[in-house]
Parts: C-alpha cells; structure tokens; sequence
C-alpha cells in the first residue's frame, strides 16, 4: 500500500471515485454531489481556511486502485465546550474493510496534526460548518439525507480499533406529517394564540431580504458563540437564503414575532436527495436541466428541518408549541410531504432532543463524533451536556 496527496485533477477525481466504490451496490445510498464535496477544498468558497488549512490523502493498493481516503483539517475556530486541549479534524474517511488499511490513514493524519500542535483528533468531521459532512453513521442505513455522510457499517469497528472514542452522539428524529401531535401542542398554542402579542409568518419569497434580517437576529442571539461560531452578519444571511430560494417551499418555513420583533423561526426544505439521487453527483448544464424536469414532475414528499430555536428568553414559555402548530396547520392541510425528518441533534443538547421526542418522533438514525487523544495516559471525557 502507498500514500499519496492528493494534489492533480486526476487525483480529485480518485478521491471522489472512492466513496462510489465504497458504496456501489447499495441501493440505500446517495451520491453526493462532486462539487459539495470539493467546494470543502476550495480556498476561495471556504472561509475556514482563513483560519486554518486542511490537506487529504489517497490510499492506493500494490496495483495503484484507490482503496481509501482521507482529509484532515486543523482551524483555529474550532473548539467544542470544555475542550483542554488544541484539537484537528479528519473527515471524508473512505476504506476497504481492512484494519491496516485503516490504520495507515488515520496514523498518516495523526502526524500531520501533531506537526502543527494538535494534540487530538475529531472525526469524522468537516472542514466548516456542522451541518454537513459530521459524524460516521452507526445506525440508520437508508437514505441519507442530503450533505450527510453516508458509511459501510464496518467502519465503526475501524475507528473504535485504531482508538477512537465517542465524543457525542448526532440523533436524528422523524415522523409522519399527517400524524396528529400531542395534545398539549394543542392545549399551549390555544393559550398563545389569545396574545396579539405574538404572530407568526411563513417566508414570502418576494419579501427575502426582510427575513434573512430577522434570521440574522435570531441566530445571533440563540446560537452565535457556540462550538466557536461567531455572529453571523446580514449579508452572509442574505447569501444563504438566495441559495437556497430555488427549492424554498414558503409554506415549510416559519417565523414568530413578539410585538413585531423576530424570536424564533422554524426553517425546512424539501429533502434534496430525493431529487439529486437522480444526478450521480454531477451539476453541470445537463444535469442542472434533469434537474429542473425531476423537479417539477417527480413529486418529492420528504421534508427536511434545517434549524429550529427560540432567542433565550423566550424559551421554556412554550412558544416552541405555538410556532410548530402554526406552521403544522399548513403544512398538514396541504398534503403535499408525507415524512419529516430533522437534521441531527446532539446528544449532549437533551432540551432540543425532548422538544423533538415530545412531537412524537422516532430515532431515524444517529451518526456519532469520534474523539482520538494523542496522549493515550489522558482522561477521556465527552462532550458536556448543555444547561
């Protein structure tokens, strides 16, 4: 076996070719999309590397077949609460089911780590943001949902062999959108709903730039600060939402205001694997026109929720219940999605777990963060739980 950086066009196209590999045969599985996956890479689409550097690698057999990959990555934003010491990432993980082989990557990313002061090791993750490409699936085989990784079940032994330990679990929670919710969704949106106080408003397309704004302060206020995230500005907002707007459903994302102002929101999409399973993971002009027909004619009835939160001191007031059963009574009525499933939620966040569990949905699956210590004497501890 050898190790080679991958550092030519034809060695991109390996490293893509591998996950294929991997995977072929599997009807459950999804190929991603070339240019998610290589955007991670490019200096000029991801911010993260201005504030770190990532490289990856190709494990060839004695014939010169790629039977591997893997990247790894080290940013000085990326810290998780409770950390005591500086930590790197590997991700995009790819490999026969072979400890060796195995071995020979993450020993290969370990050192590279450690030449610049890491002194353990988070994977598989992403080299940005946390919703995509985060964590290995250790239960729940079917199909992923979009920019999710997707893995042979023996990679777990893989990682837990070489010593990798769980650092948090990632759920994932669905259900079927015609089933009727608890009744004390009902009881605590009836109390809200007697407020004039408080309003709710699904996204109007014509209206984009008014709730990128209302966006940008709530995340601002529930979730800059966390896992080294910083606060998001406006036009970074605006940028996320027109890259969305061309599979924005208005009726599937949500927002409730308190005398006007923006507190919560309640964002979904329609799944996008079910529509670019039909790409084999190219975007060029053809498949962007395949795109567009698959679109409008083959009806997608999965539903996928993005980001769900109240600003602080909003919560525990039970207007988590009052902006699910306003957006529920659309969407509901309609008819048009038959199964929602939620991206993931740590393990350490058992608040956002409950709200969900108190829906009544079920665990559809659960990816898992592995943590590797460099200094094997050390203590090993998970991920804190959040108060």
């Amino acid at each position: 076996m050898q190790l080679t950086i991958v550092d030519s066009p034809q060695k991109v196209r390996q490293f893509l070719h591998v996950h294929v590999a991997i995977n072929k045969g599997n009807p459950q599985w999804i190929q991603p999309l070339d240019k998610d996956i290589e955007e991670v890479f490019n200096k000029e689409k991801n911010k993260a590397f201005r504030h770190g550097e990532a490289i990856r690698w190709l494990l060839l057999d004695d014939k010169g077949t790629p039977i591997g990959r893997i990247a790894a990555f080290v940013n000085k934003k990326y810290m998780n609460k409770g950390d005591e010491q500086p930590t790197g990432g590997v991700g995009f993980f790819e490999c026969i089911n072979d400890q060796a082989a195995a071995n020979l990557l993450f020993d290969t990313a370990k050192k590279w780590l450690q030449e610049r002061g890491m002194e353990a090791m988070d994977g598989p993750i992403n080299f940005g943001e946390r919703d995509r490409w985060w964590g290995l699936l250790v239960e729940g085989f079917h199909e992923p949902l979009y920019c999710m990784n997707y893995n042979p079940p023996y990679y777990k032994a893989l990682l837990e062999n070489y010593g990798f330990q769980p650092f948090f679990n990632q759920v994932c929670l669905s259900l079927d959108v015609h089933d009727r919710l608890r009744d004390k969704f009902y009881d605590r949106h009836a109390q809200l709903k007697k407020n004039p106080e408080y309003t709710s408003r699904h996204i109007r397309l014509n209206e984009l730039e008014k709730f990128a704004d209302d966006f940008t302060v709530i995340y601002n206020k529930a979730w800059a600060g966390h896992g080294g995230g910083k606060e998001m500005g406006r036009a970074q907002a605006l940028k996320i939402f027109q890259s969305m707007k061309p599979v924005i459903d208005e009726h599937v994302v949500w927002f409730v205001y308190h005398k006007g102002q923006p507190i919560g929101c309640w964002l979904n999409l329609p799944e996008l694997n079910q529509w670019f399973k039909y790409l084999h993971g190219k975007f060029g002009l053809l498949q962007k026109l395949k795109f567009l027909w698959v679109k409008k004619f083959k009806p997608n009835r999965k539903l996928t929720g993005i980001v769900f939160g109240l600003i602080p001191e909003y919560q525990a007031k039970g207007l988590d219940a009052f902006l699910i059963m306003e957006g529920a009574a659309v969407i509901q009525k309609e008819m048009k999605y038959h199964e929602y499933e939620m991206q993931w939620i740590g393990d350490f966040n058992p608040k956002m777990i409950n709200i969900a569990a108190n829906l009544g949905a079920e665990r559809s699956r659960t990816l898992t963060t592995y943590r590797y210590l460099f200094d094997r004497e050390k203590p090993f501890r998970r991920h804190p739980t959040l108060a």
